[in-house]
């Protein structure tokens, strides 16, 4: 077992590091692992196994709770438009539109045609989003329309998943099975909304007070496990818990210390999740239907495309409706997880299964090169010029560039943020004492709680388009790692660092920073000009 496992390490580091050249998503590079190593060990029986995959559901469940992170109420009534209208007609057209072609034209059973319609609805939010980061492009008018279809995609995942429990139970009529998944439903929702509202902060607090990272983590753990243990014994599924629990820590001042927290455990175990998805490929069903798959893709996809531009076409302008519609064209990573359930409770076809896994497949490894060269498609269609206009986001740290972050806002801290208040210039800062955070939010400053070693919580203040970082923190333990951090992140950009010794000033000459102020000189240089006057 210890042989497959360093094989499986190795193989997605060789491939992730060869596919991350064309940039094709890690996802990718995890499907493929788990063939290589299902073919190359005959593992396909030991996938089925109970252990292995409860560990990559649980994958899924932290994707879940990251992607609850991001819906605090107040964004989501911000993008009501975008979300609930956009979002919720994309989403049902397209599902339908799926599920007649699949039960009219295929002859698939209704219930795996509804599945199959809704899995393909969806795209990648993992990829576009990252994409449309990395580009800017998530602050066009076309973004913002892509993140609101993305975003009501998010939320359908959830009732999609009770649909597969309800269609997998059959001692129960569909009524009574209803009811009871309502009344579950609302005792499962209304205990952890009386939990996030009243012991959430009360809870993080203390466990902030002891300046320690693992219990952190640890306790940020047990709110994604409880959670998710509690739905499932409600009779729902471990991402349902783990989404709620997400949208509950959103609205606190932890947001996005716990996101950067919880990124590796997520990805990690994302990624055995899609490892098993590559185990389960089986490549002679695979041939047998390639000319299916085929022939089908572009199909669908056009078909998606077509569904999505019309929607925008009658709320904006040809182009940026062209540009949303070609950005969303992909089957994303939930369809994947919706087969994979549905294949398990044997609700679709193995065959039908492999083309459809490999269908999404493809559409995802097509996606970077689209995006990628998304202007000149869109060019070839429409003459309109590019549009120009950006939104107002509604998370007020993605909006910000040419701004200052503070890292540190202890005394001299906030000393530096009234200089840039009577500048009237935009700043941000990170602070990991909770006490002060909660002071300066009291007063409206733009401060967030966050350890700023993590690039995570780095990368939430945009700290790559910022004009300077300015770092002023009292532990000499910690500077250097906040340093390398932000240095990954700027490279040789303005970086102004308060150290309080020369020794701490040699350890930071290896990082090339363009400032660094010793404490003790600086002082002693004002206090004997102060001298030399009297």
């Amino acid at each position: 077992m210890l042989e497959i496992i360093i094989f499986s390490i190795l193989s997605a580091t060789i491939l992730n590091l060869f596919l991350k050249k064309f940039s094709i998503p890690t996802i990718i590079g995890y499907i493929a692992t788990g063939t290589i190593i299902a073919y190359g060990y005959e593992l396909h029986d030991a996938i089925n196994s109970h252990e292995l995959k409860e560990i990559a559901e649980f994958g899924v469940v932290f994707l879940m709770f990251t992607i609850g992170l991001e819906f605090s109420v107040r964004n989501l009534i911000k993008m009501k438009k975008e979300v609930f209208l956009y979002g919720a007609l994309q989403v049902f057209i397209t599902a339908a539109f799926f599920s007649f072609l699949a039960h009219n034209i295929f002859s698939i059973e209704a219930k795996s045609s509804i599945i199959i319609g809704a899995a393909l609805a969806l795209s990648s939010t993992a990829i576009v989003l990252k994409l449309l980061n990395e580009n800017g492009d998530i602050n066009k008018l076309y973004g913002r329309k892509v993140l609101g279809i993305l975003l009501f995609q998010d939320i359908a995942v959830i009732p999609i998943l009770l649909m597969i429990t309800m269609f997998s139970v059959t001692d129960k009529s569909v009524s009574s099975l209803l009811i009871e998944t309502l009344l579950n439903a609302v005792v499962l929702l209304m205990g952890l909304f009386l939990v996030g509202k009243y012991l959430i902060e009360p809870f993080f607090h203390q466990v902030s007070k002891t300046k320690s990272n693992e219990i952190f983590v640890g306790s940020v753990l047990l709110i994604v496990m409880g959670a998710s243990y509690l739905a499932h014994a409600f009779g729902f599924s471990y991402s349902l818990g783990a989404f709620i629990a997400g949208m509950m820590i959103a609205e606190t001042h932890y947001k996005h210390q716990v996101e950067a927290d919880l990124v590796p455990f997520r990805d990690l175990l994302l990624g055995v999740f899609f490892v098993t998805v590559g185990m389960q490929l089986n490549f002679s069903i695979i041939f047998e239907n390639i000319y299916t798959v085929l022939l089908i893709l572009p199909v669908l996809i056009l078909a998606k495309i077509l569904i999505i531009y019309l929607l925008l076409r009658f709320a904006t302008d040809s182009r940026v409706a062209l540009k949303s519609a070609i950005t969303l064209f992909q089957f994303g990573e939930f369809g994947l997880v919706i087969f994979e359930l549905s294949f398990a409770k044997n609700l679709i076809d193995p065959v039908i299964g492999q083309v459809l896994v490999v269908m999404v497949v493809i559409s995802m490894i097509m996606t970077p090169f689209v995006l990628k060269n998304i202007s000149k498609i869109v060019d070839m269609f429409s003459y309109t010029p590019e549009e120009s206009q950006e939104y107002t986001s509604p998370d007020n740290n993605e909006k910000l560039s040419n701004h200052i972050v503070l890292i540190g806002y202890g005394r001299l801290g906030k000393n530096i943020s009234r200089l840039i208040e009577k500048k009237n210039m935009d700043y941000i800062a990170i602070e990991n004492d909770i006490l002060s955070v909660k002071e300066a939010r009291k007063l409206n400053k733009p401060v967030i709680f966050g350890n700023a070693a993590q690039k995570n919580v780095l990368e939430s203040v945009n700290i790559k388009d910022a004009s300077a970082v300015v770092i002023s923190i009292g532990n000499s333990e910690k500077l250097h790692q906040i340093c390398q951090a932000v240095k990954d992140l700027r490279e040789n950009k303005k970086t102004i660092v308060k150290v309080n010794k020369y020794e701490e000033q040699e350890a930071l000459s290896s990082l090339n920073l363009s400032h660094i102020i010793v404490e003790t000189e600086k002082t002693a240089s004002a206090m004997f000009e102060e001298a030399i006057k009297l």
